[in-house]
């Protein structure tokens, strides 16, 4: 009889902590998918400000109206001005912004978790450093596998692949470990800076001004032709990310204990680096490079609903696009006229981050 007692309240704790469990993962859950809402709401916001701004002055009604009469023009009417304004001069702009800060922040959260390193990402592998270093040599020495336009977006791509041929090819010797990639990465950083420095040191002043303002990051080079390109970027990295997410999750736990959990770690990892670096590179050839977008946004989204990579995707996906639209908007309106590089904005969100880091004792991944 005493047994029976013993059993029914062992069951009934068992069931307890069970039920318990369950409410605490649908809270979470339901936080995860708050936070996601949120941030998609706060994107829709933040653009309709964008457009707004500017030496045009429109209402947030307005500027979306414009968008939407070109859908439903029946149902929208705007002026000419507010038309030629939107579509030709801020939407291009901004649809850049989302999509770029979109991209950079799923290569920053995939690439902290297949490399376990809180500051992992495609820019300290070397991808920025070589799409520098091909667009110096386009603006500096006018030299490159093509002429016009796509002279120093086709440089600055070419470049920021050899990062990666380069890590590819030493790892087949020495394994693609996570501390074998990011010092081959730091490596080539500094040689394609140190080669960058030495093109601007006999350059014309012209040509340096040039290549510096490039260097910085910033999107007033922005057009419509140019968003198909980093679209297409983005669905396949953010479809390939997604459908590894459950393998990245278990990578976090150690290379040996995702092995024995049937995770082909080696193949799994050389897929989402590629996939990163790829990434990165396109949007790099485009904007130049935007520091700190692929690091602050993992990081804020990972402190409020965890590292979960199948939301943390999603959700740094968004705050990126969030994060570099801001910033953007910032950059234009602070000291309007005058329009600053929204590297250096971004910049100075990426700086204090790295101190919290510094001093933070524990970093969830």
């Amino acid at each position: 009889m005493v047994d029976k007692e013993r059993i029914d309240t062992a069951s009934k704790q068992n069931n307890s902590v069970a039920e318990n469990e369950k409410l605490k993962y649908r809270r979470l859950l339901l936080k995860r998918s708050l936070f996601i809402v949120s941030c998609a709401v706060l994107l829709f916001a933040v653009a309709g400000v964008a457009l707004a701004l500017g030496s045009a002055s429109l209402s947030f009604f307005e500027a979306y109206s414009a968008v939407f009469a070109k859908f439903f023009p029946e149902w929208f009417s705007v002026s000419e001005l507010a038309d030629n304004v939107v579509w030709n001069l801020r939407l291009p702009r901004i649809l850049l912004a989302v999509l770029a800060g979109s991209t950079l922040a799923i290569a920053g959260t995939s690439t902290q978790a297949i490399l376990r390193n809180p500051l992992a990402t495609p820019y300290t592998l070397g991808v920025s450093a070589g799409a520098s270093l091909g667009a110096s040599i386009g603006i500096i020495l006018g030299r490159g596998l093509t002429d016009g336009p796509f002279l120093i977006i086709l440089n600055a791509f070419i470049f920021s692949l050899i990062p990666v041929i380069v890590i590819l090819l030493l790892t087949k010797k020495r394994g693609l470990s996570p501390e074998t990639v990011i010092l081959a990465g730091i490596a080539i950083m500094y040689i394609f800076s140190a080669c960058t420095t030495i093109l601007q040191y006999f350059a014309e002043s012209n040509a340096v001004a040039a290549t510096v303002f490039w260097t910085i990051g910033d999107l007033s080079r922005a057009a419509w032709w140019q968003t198909p390109y980093i679209f297409v970027v983005l669905i396949l990295s953010t479809t390939i990310n997604l459908r590894l997410s459950w393998d990245l999750n278990i990578m976090k736990m150690g290379d040996d204990t995702a092995k024995g959990l049937g995770v082909e770690v080696n193949r799994v990892r050389k897929l989402v680096f590629i996939t990163a670096c790829l990434s990165t590179a396109t949007v790099v050839s485009f904007t130049g490079p935007i520091g700190f977008i692929g690091l602050v946004s993992p990081h804020i989204c990972r402190a409020i609903i965890g590292g979960d990579e199948k939301f943390l995707i999603i959700s740094s996906s968004l705050f990126g696009a969030v994060l570099l639209l801001f910033a953007d908007t910032l950059a234009r309106r602070v000291l309007a006229p005058i329009v600053l590089p929204v590297g250096a904005i971004t910049a100075f969100l990426g700086g204090p981050l790295l101190l919290y880091l510094l001093i933070r004792k524990k970093t969830n991944y």
